[in-house]
């Protein structure tokens, strides 16, 4: 903008627009506007009230960029809103453009006003949530760019910024990215992806970075789903060795995050549809020749490089031969901003002059006898190799071997990987700290302990050395090494429990973690250190719910053992029970997970391995209940119970008591399932506790209570079952794990649709299905299937039920995991005779009843419920003969409720029966039967069932 513009302001009756201050006012009060959206109002007041085209428009707005219509018309929707009730300034005709009405005069704005050229302050009072790294020093140079890229950010869904290494891309995008936290309203978040080797863990990175709990494969598409509407703003950073993976996830949160916004940063750009890019230019850089002191301050490369060097060096002031240099050391290394922060380091302590000579010797070889050797990396290689001949070769060696860590270290990490150079604890110390006084190695403050990290640039720089002095071995192997001793370890104590605060020191060693497992079962690696990292950091991914890695990482570690080497048994029994919960989790092959469980009890029993044992039984319950067979899993639970009092271990008790809990409920055992309930609510379970070889974590009170809420409402204590949901529900606020959740809420969904409260039901069912899509808990998601169905058969949409019941039994049958069979089998009955199929009816509750008798001998909790189901299925029929075998189906029902003690099923058979006798024209008959039962109630009567069976027995004659 011209300074004669610059100084103009238009006026329309209240209105201003002020080019100088980037100002819209209405009555002398500034109106927001954003920065893209104020150079179209800025093009079409120049214009004088002609039409501007569309085409003319974008060529003025966003010059040198391809725009859709869509973009244009948010611009333009901004304007409007800006002018609120005075929206019909701003005038569009189809096919000739858009003008701004009004009689527009141009003033000379005030010349005493100072121009401001960023957008109106902030006016939240808190900053937006946000994990960006805290400003420390001023980025030099970059106001233009900066409003540029915000522009962009503004007009598309997708920005990247592209450019050489070393050029800025990341401070640029994060300096951008937290000037508009405040229009994302869940703030901003910075993913790190410089430590990846394996574009197939960018999703996985993503979703830790945004603390999203997630199950099963996570991918680009589970991500999005899990991120769905949240109004947020991402920064990638560092894309171009995943380009691939990255645009992937770009444009699938294009698609399916309609409020997430994502900033890139990346060497290449992404090529993906709706992407604006930026290529980062270099500083300015004073031209050969231009030596007046004046006029080389106004650079920005120069003034990034003297306001470095003063940093380093307060008593820094360069002089007029000092400034002709400084220009020449910024033009020899491209303005990149990077660069000339390491010369300066070096200028602060060697001087000027002695920079510059060591550059001009630097860029001589590089470019000799091609004029056209001058790519960026190569500008930028020179400085690090002139840089890194000026360190001590004691620092050259620390620094590569310290690029061996993708992820950071601590000192500890890093005198390992020096063991065998003769190098102490104390040695490491002193050279990480000057190494970071010359600006290679940088503290890392985002965590408590003392840690520290390499550049992704000068990492890379120091991984190539590693290799050119043949320690690239030997590095890795002390790397995987010390990360094996360090969790394997903490694995062999006895099971040891781990703490918040040991967790989030595990996590944040994943990448390291990683890194080792790939070098370890790589050609050159000890795939015998690699089997003791995978079973020892297993607890860790199944922590963070990446249970497809951790399912591919144990199987790649079993593949890797000797099956039948007794010293190779404890190794293979811990990665076996891993796989097996993976595969569980993911609705894997069911036979292979019992497979993989089978084997590792057998071989805890034949090493007298208590927990073990523990670990391999708790995940066979789970298997066995999914499967549908609960005799197995009483005696697997009673198994546990007698490890759990041998080893006095009060965690594997708890879950014991859980277990036989829900195996006793299961076979129509509800009052003994009480008892154990009651226990366990009983105990006091330590808060963090995350033992590894229970699969669940069994300090779940809101789980529990929803458990004990079934069991208290089948023995007709309708009220205190639900008061037990009630507080089920409160106890969500204390489960943060998606499985926990899901567990939790299934038990939830299951007994609100049991008492009636379909409106509880219907909305934690949604939640279910929430929470399980979002984490790729299939299993979770096809049993809220299972539940959503008969919670539509309860409420009689008979036909969009059976439409529910038969995905999901679909799913249940190709999957071989059988969920719930049995309950679920007699809803599919219901709606079938709701929809007067019944036959099929008939076929569908003969199918429980089978699985019943296979499952619980015919015994189970729901036997009574499906034998009362056939017999209304068989009354719908109109037949004598069906009569007859409706009222043996009532009678049989009503003996197995007695027997269970299952008061609240005895009432619906009473009901059932008493309305057959009326129909009967009985009514004598059917008065006593009903009484008996509704006499025993002591609760509860403002329960659907119980008030049927008032109002029909107010009917009944005496």
């Amino acid at each position: 903008m011209s300074e004669a513009s610059a100084n103009l302001v238009y006026v329309c009756d209240q209105w201003e627009i002020d080019l100088g201050r980037r100002e819209l006012r209405s009555s002398g009060i500034p109106v927001p506007l954003g920065g893209r959206a104020f150079e179209v109002v800025t093009v079409l007041v120049q214009s004088a009230s002609e039409f501007v085209t569309k085409d003319d428009l974008m060529d003025r707005v966003w010059p040198g960029a391809t725009v859709g219509e869509g973009t244009i018309h948010v611009h333009i929707s901004a304007v409007r809103k800006a002018f609120g009730l005075d929206r019909g300034l701003l005038k569009t005709a189809s096919g000739r453009g858009y003008r701004l009405l009004g009689s527009w005069t141009p003033q000379q704005r005030d010349a005493t006003a100072a121009p401001v050229y960023s957008s109106p302050t902030r006016t939240s009072k808190s900053p937006p949530v946000n994990n960006f790294p805290p400003l420390i020093s001023r980025l030099v140079g970059r106001a233009a760019a900066a409003q540029f890229v915000r522009d962009l950010a503004s007009a598309y869904r997708v920005v990247t910024l592209t450019g050489p290494g070393g050029i800025g891309k990341t401070s640029l995008a994060i300096k951008t990215v937290r000037y508009l936290l405040s229009d994302f309203e869940e703030g901003g978040w910075l993913v790190e992806l410089a430590s990846l080797s394996d574009p197939g863990l960018v999703a996985s990175t993503v979703a830790a970075t945004l603390g999203l709990k997630l199950t099963g494969e996570i991918t680009a598409e589970s991500v999005a789903r899990a991120i769905g509407g949240r109004h947020l703003v991402l920064v990638l950073d560092n894309c171009e060795h995943v380009i691939d993976a990255a645009a992937n996830l770009a444009e699938t949160f294009t698609r399916l995050c309609p409020r997430t916004t994502i900033v890139a940063t990346s060497r290449e750009v992404l090529r993906i549809d709706g992407e604006a890019v930026y290529r980062v230019p270099p500083l300015d850089v004073p031209a050969v020749g231009q030596a007046a002191p004046d006029t080389i301050m106004q650079y920005s490369a120069v003034e990034l490089f003297v306001a470095r060097t003063k940093a380093l060096s307060a008593g820094f002031s360069p002089q007029a031969e000092d400034l002709a240099s400084i220009a020449t050391i910024c033009r020899r290394l491209d303005g990149i901003p990077l660069a000339i922060e390491f010369a300066a380091a070096r200028a602060a302590v060697l001087g000027v002059q002695l920079v510059v000579a060591g550059l001009r010797d630097r860029f001589a070889l590089l470019t000799a006898g091609r004029r056209t050797a001058l790519p960026r990396h190569q500008t930028l290689r020179a400085t690090l190799d002139w840089s890194h001949e000026l360190l001590p070769e004691t620092e050259r060696r620390l620094l590569r071997r310290l690029s061996v860590f993708p992820a950071g270290f601590t000192i500890d990490a890093a005198a390992a990987v020096m063991t065998d150079t003769g190098f102490d604890a104390s040695a490491v110390l002193d050279g990480i700290a000057n190494l970071v006084a010359k600006s290679w190695v940088a503290l890392d403050k985002s965590g408590g302990a003392a840690r520290w990290t390499l550049l992704e640039t000068i990492r890379a720089y120091a991984l190539e050395k590693l290799v050119e002095h043949a320690e690239a071995e030997i590095a890795a192997k002390h790397h995987a090494l010390y990360f094996r001793d360090l969790f394997a370890h903490r694995a062999r104590g006895a099971r040891s429990s781990l703490s918040d605060e040991d967790l989030a020191r595990h996590v944040r060693e994943i990448d390291n973690v990683r890194a080792a497992l790939d070098w370890s079962f790589s050609p050159v690696g000890d795939q015998a250190i690699g089997v003791d990292l995978t079973a020892a950091y297993a607890p860790v991914w199944r922590h963070l719910s990446q249970i497809s890695e951790c399912g591919e990482r144990c199987e790649r570690a079993l593949l890797s053992l000797e099956p039948h080497v007794t010293a190779n048994m404890p190794l293979r029994m811990e990665l076996q029970i891993n796989l097996a919960s993976a595969i569980f989790i993911a609705m894997g092959p069911p036979e292979q997970a019992k497979a993989l469980l089978t084997e590792a009890l057998e071989t805890a029993d034949a090493l007298n391995d208590l927990n073990t044992q523990a670990g391999a039984l708790s995940m066979l319950i789970s298997i066995y209940f999914s499967r549908g067979e609960y005799g197995r899993a009483q005696i697997a639970a009673e198994r546990i119970e007698q490890i759990a009092h041998r080893i006095g271990d009060p965690i594997h008790l708890r879950f014991a008591y859980q277990q036989m809990a829900a195996s006793l409920l299961t076979r129509g055992r509800s009052r003994e399932a009480q008892q154990y309930l009651e226990r366990v609510l009983r105990f006091s379970a330590a808060s963090g506790d995350r033992r590894d070889a229970i699969y669940y974590n069994s300090n779940d009170e809101a789980a529990d209570r929803a458990t004990l809420a079934a069991a208290l409402w089948m023995q007709g204590f309708t009220d205190q079952a639900l008061n037990e949901a009630r507080l089920s529900l409160e106890g969500l606020q204390r489960t943060d794990h998606p499985l926990l959740l899901c567990r939790t809420l299934y038990g939830i969904s299951r007994t609100s649709t049991m008492t009636g409260d379909f409106a509880t039901a219907d909305r934690e069912i949604a939640r279910l299905i929430e929470v399980a899509k979002g984490s790729n808990a299939h299993l979770w998601e096809t049993a809220a299937r299972f539940l959503k169905g008969k919670l539509l058969v309860e409420r009689g949409e008979f036909a969009q039920g059976l439409l529910v019941l038969r995905d999901a039994f679909e799913t249940s049958d190709r999957t071989g995991w059988h969920i719930s069979y049995e309950e679920c089998k007699g809803a599919l009955a219901l709606g079938l005779a709701g929809t007067g199929r019944l036959d099929e009816a008939l076929l569908a509750v003969d199918d429980a009843m089978a699985a019943d008798r296979k499952g619980a001998d015919g015994r189970g909790w729901y036997a009574p419920e499906l034998l009362r189901i056939k017999g209304e299925v068989l009354l719908q029929q109109a037949a004598d003969q069906s009569t007859l075998a409706a009222e043996d189906c009532f009678n049989l029902a009503a003996q197995m409720a007695r027997e269970q003690g299952a008061l609240f099923w005895e009432l619906r058979v009473a009901l059932s029966i008493a309305r057959l006798r009326v129909s009967q024209g009985r009514h004598h008959e059917a008065r006593a039967p009903l009484a008996s039962v509704y006499d025993r109630f002591t609760e509860g009567f403002v329960n659907a069932d119980l008030q049927a069976a008032r109002t029909l027995l107010e009917r009944l004659p005496p």
